[in-house]
Order: structure tokens, then C-alpha cells, then sequence
């Protein structure tokens, strides 16, 4: 098999007890004949429209040989370099398939505007841009095409010649790229965006940097009959048991690369599960974990813990060894995209819930949008601490005058069941190491952590945040803009979108009455320190 699974003490007896409905229930089959009907009768419109998914692997090899002659063409033109433009399930799953199979490819998935200039100024003379979006209406997307295409004009290149779009058919992007002559691919419309890995969205990109991409189709095409059998065998059907099938619901799924080959996977499932099954005050929130600090977390009661680990050898070892009550996966990347996709699609049956829609993303965005148009002044901060500018949505931080006693006032407001979400609205490219600083809060917290890079979460995990169970509190990190950057055509900046966007989403957390704190750096290359200190 190219795809192995393996459940330990209580989590073999959740399994064990809804195997048989969801076998009796055709639940496998079901998903694979694409039939609607199996998340009731609210999702069922939306179910009928999002299920093309399960034919990923034979739609998607007809494209394989368009991408490979424009690869050939671009590179000819003496294209080396490419950078992708996209959000959520545009660029989570080529930046897994890129880095699994070490090729380059630079993900733009941020309107922070010096991440935007980094991309600019690494050179135009050999790089081409792919502009992925189902709609093309994404505000960030829309502006980074806007950016590029202009700059591709001022440095005297023809656009044309170096812009690549994929999108759906019909959709605005596709009438506006055709008419401008781009070189443009449609993915099947059929297919939400975080479930489009094995679509247009995740291979145009990949391949064009040359990933194998019969090799990844061959290792999800390995798993499909697997996947499409209601037997107690089928690891779809076990891994969406594990998931969701524990009661009282365990809520929280930590996820472990622990040796895997596979770059970066934990990220893409945060995605997939997060925004699928974080609805109805119900869901799964994956918490992306490192090998040493699971260790430490694995006992929390709410979370399960699955391993990621790579070959026979090593899945025996850990099959046998103190991870009880885990769920231990290995497999190819093809074949972890279609069992993960079925699991999801499992856990949203025993759920209850819809997981193909996405209710609660759209608010951030609306807010973001009305703070664009209406441009309020911002607000004061609280305090400043050494420069860091300290606001809070709640009213929980009390007489704190420190980072450090805000911080401890925000975790005070954890509930037992609760977690922490750690945001940074910065430019990742320029300070990568401030994802550290959910292993420094996690273990002063004692709760799970996640951590989001903004506002690029807000199309994944935003919508567990406020969709999802009442119970987590929120520490924003922005940067005050030390640069910023004109968007062609458009009446706001980089700089004051991506503000918007931070501001917009605490505001409808706070709304659903999430705490929010926000912190923001005002010089962050002398503060960062100050900041984890402040976390420790």
C-alpha cells in the first residue's frame, strides 16, 4: 500500500464503534459516486457542487502535458524563477509538493508589503508570476497581479510573456486573462479550494518548477480503490473515525512530521480540517506540533496526537513503541492528499456539518473591506512597552502596563477546553523565526497553540476561529509598516490592507466575543527580542 494508518488504546475503540455505520452506510462508496446526500439535507446544494475532488487524478493528467510545453517555452525565454500569487488552497498545497520534491518556488501569500517589494526585488528578468485564484475577485491575489504586471511593464517586459493564471472557467480572472492573452489553465469548478491540491491549482505551479507530476498522480491514483470500498479496512473511513468520532468530542488534532519525507503536510491538513469542520460551534482545530514538544502536549485531554513518519520500518516502530492512543500514519504525498481529503469529508458526516462551505471567512473580509472604504483613525494603544504598542478587544487586560503582564491576562482567560491562536501580520520572509513563539507560549499556557502567519490563516483556520467552538483567545503581532507599497489602480496600499485585515478579523472576533490582543512592533528588527522575552 502506499498509504499505511495505525490507531492505539482508546482511539481503536472510537474507530472500532463507527466503522460499522459508516460501512453499512455506504459512507466510502458514497463519496466516490459524489453523492451529495451524506451530510444531510442543509449541504446537500453545496455537497452536489463541491464533490469533484474524488476524480482529481483522471481530470488532472489531460493538463500535465500543456504545463510541461509551457515549462519548456518559459524556460527557453530563459524564465528560471517562479513566484506564486495565491491564498488558502492556492498556495498551501504547491508549497508542500515544492518543498517535498526541493524545487523553488517563491509562495506570495501575503499583502505585507515588504514580503511584496522582497519578491519585486529579487529580479524580473527571469522570473515569471502564476496567479492562482477560483474566483479572481481575492483582494490579495488581485493585488499582487496588479503589482507585478505593472512592474513587469516598467522593466520594459510584455507581461503577456511572463504571466501564468489558473482559475475557474468563467470566472472574472479567466475572461480578464484570456482577453489579455495569458497563458491561463481552468481547474475543475467542481473542486473547493482546499481540496484542489491534486487539481490545476496545485500542479501549475509545481510543475512549472518541475515537480514529477505523473509521480504524484500515480501515488494518489495508488490509494483510490482503497479509499472507495466500504470495508473497516478503508483508511479514509478510519482516519475520519479517529478524528471525530470520540465522545465526549475531542476537538484538537495535533500534528507531528516526525521523520517523514514530507515537507510542510501539517500545514496544508490545518487548512483542510480547520475550515471544513470549524462550523456550528462544532470542529476540528489541527495544532501543528515539533517532535520535542509533543512529548509535552500529547497528554492534554482534548487533543489527539498523529505522527507523520515515513518508511515500513519506522511505522512498525512506532506502531509498537509509548505512543499509545495515537494515530500513526505513513505515506507517499499523492496518497496523503486523497486520505486526508476522504477523512475530512468522514469527519463532517459524523459531525453533522457541511464541510464544504466556509461560512465565517467571509466576515473578516467584509470588515476588512469597511475599514478600507471608511478609513477610521486608528485606535490609541493601551500602553507602550519598549516601543511595542499594546491593544486589546475584551476588556481583559486590567492594570497591566508590560507585554508580559498583557500576555499573562490574555492566557487568564483560557478556559479548560480552551486554546491560543498567535497571528503574525508580519513579513515572514524578514522574520521567519517568530513562529518560535508558539512553543514559548505553549508551555507557559498549558494549552494547545496554534500559529498563523496573517493573513494568509485567514483563509484557513480563521474560519474554525469563528465558526468553531467558543474557546480560544487570540494574540495578534503586527508591524508597523516601515516601507510600504502602492497598489496599481487602487485607492489603498499594501501597507493599509493588510492593517485593514488585521483590524477587520480582531474586530469580528471580538464580535463573537473572542479576546483579542494585539501587539504591534513599531521598529521590529531592535524589538523581536524584547518580544520573545515577553512570551518566555
Amino acid at each position: 500500500m502506499s498509504f499505511r494508518i495505525h490507531v492505539s488504546g482508546a482511539l481503536e475503540h472510537v474507530v472500532e464503534k463507527h466503522l460499522p455505520k459508516l460501512v453499512e452506510s455506504l459512507v466510502a462508496s458514497g463519496i466516490t459516486d459524489a453523492n451529495p446526500t451524506l451530510w444531510g439535507t442543509a449541504a446537500e446544494a453545496e455537497a452536489s457542487i463541491r464533490l469533484g475532488w474524488v476524480q482529481s487524478v483522471s481530470t488532472s493528467r489531460p493538463i500535465i502535458s500543456d504545463i510541461y510545453a509551457l515549462r519548456d517555452r518559459l524556460s527557453a525565454q530563459g524564465v528560471q524563477r517562479f513566484v506564486l500569487a495565491g491564498m488558502g488552497g492556492s498556495s498551501l498545497a504547491p508549497e508542500v509538493i515544492t518543498q517535498t520534491f526541493n524545487r523553488e518556488l517563491t509562495i506570495l501569500d501575503s499583502t505585507e508589503p515588504g514580503q511584496v517589494l522582497s519578491a519585486l526585488k529579487s529580479g524580473l528578468s527571469d522570473l515569471a508570476l502564476v496567479v492562482s485564484s477560483k474566483s479572481g475577485s481575492t483582494v490579495e491575489t488581485d493585488s499582487q497581479l496588479r503589482t507585478f504586471r505593472a512592474a513587469f511593464e516598467n522593466a520594459g517586459i510584455n507581461p503577456v510573456e511572463r504571466i501564468i493564471v489558473v482559475t475557474d472557467p468563467g470566472s472574472p480572472l479567466d475572461v480578464s486573462a484570456r482577453e489579455a492573452g495569458y497563458a491561463t489553465f481552468n481547474a475543475d469548478p467542481l473542486v473547493g479550494g482546499r481540496f484542489s491540491a491534486l487539481t490545476a491549482f496545485g500542479l501549475v505551479p509545481s510543475g512549472l518548477v518541475g515537480v514529477d507530476l505523473d509521480q504524484l498522480l500515480d501515488e494518489a491514483e495508488a490509494v483510490l480503490l482503497d479509499l472507495a470500498v466500504d470495508n473497516a479496512s478503508n483508511p479514509g473511513l478510519i482516519l475520519g473515525a479517529a478524528m471525530a468520532g470520540q465522545v465526549p468530542r475531542v476537538n484538537k488534532l495535533g500534528l507531528v512530521a516526525d521523520g517523514t519525507h514530507i515537507v510542510g503536510l501539517p500545514n496544508w491538513i490545518e487548512q483542510l480540517v480547520a475550515e471544513s469542520t470549524g462550523k456550528e460551534s462544532t470542529g476540528i482545530l489541527p495544532v501543528v506540533l515539533d517532535v520535542v514538544s509533543t512529548e509535552v502536549t500529547s497528554p492534554v485531554a482534548d487533543m489527539v496526537v498523529c505522527r507523520l513518519v515515513d518508511d515500513a520500518h519506522e511505522f512498525h516502530l512506532r506502531a509498537s513503541d509509548r505512543h499509545d492512543g495515537e494515530i500513526l500514519i505513513s505515506g507517499t504525498l499523492g496518497a496523503q492528499f486523497m486520505v486526508w481529503e476522504y477523512a475530512t469529508a468522514v469527519a463532517g458526516a459524523i459531525l453533522g456539518i457541511n464541510p464544504f462551505d466556509q461560512p465565517d471567512v467571509e466576515s473578516a473580509k467584509v470588515a476588512a473591506r469597511a475599514l478600507l472604504d471608511h478609513r477610521p483613525e486608528p485606535t490609541a494603544p493601551l500602553f507602550v512597552d519598549g516601543g511595542i504598542e499594546v491593544r486589546a478587544l475584551g476588556g481583559f487586560v486590567g492594570g497591566a502596563n508590560t507585554i508580559r503582564e498583557a500576555v499573562t491576562a490574555a492566557l487568564a482567560t483560557l478556559p479548560p477546553d480552551g486554546y491560543l491562536s498567535v497571528q503574525a501580520y508580519v513579513d515572514r520572509a524578514s522574520h521567519p523565526q517568530l513562529d518560535g513563539i508558539r512553543e514559548l507560549v505553549a508551555a507557559r499556557a498549558g494549552r494547545p497553540v496554534t500559529f498563523g502567519w496573517g493573513p494568509r490563516f485567514l483563509h484557513s483556520t480563521g474560519q474554525f476561529h469563528k465558526g468553531g467552538p467558543a474557546t480560544g483567545v487570540f494574540i495578534q503581532i503586527l508591524q508597523s509598516a516601515t516601507v510600504d507599497l502602492e497598489i496599481p489602480d487602487r485607492p489603498f496600499t499594501f501597507g493599509e490592507l493588510i492593517a485593514a485585515q488585521a483590524a477587520g478579523d480582531a474586530n469580528v472576533l471580538a464580535q463573537h466575543g473572542r479576546p483579542v490582543l494585539t501587539l504591534t512592533l513599531t521598529q521590529p528588527e531592535k524589538q523581536l527580542v524584547s518580544l520573545f522575552e515577553a512570551f518566555n
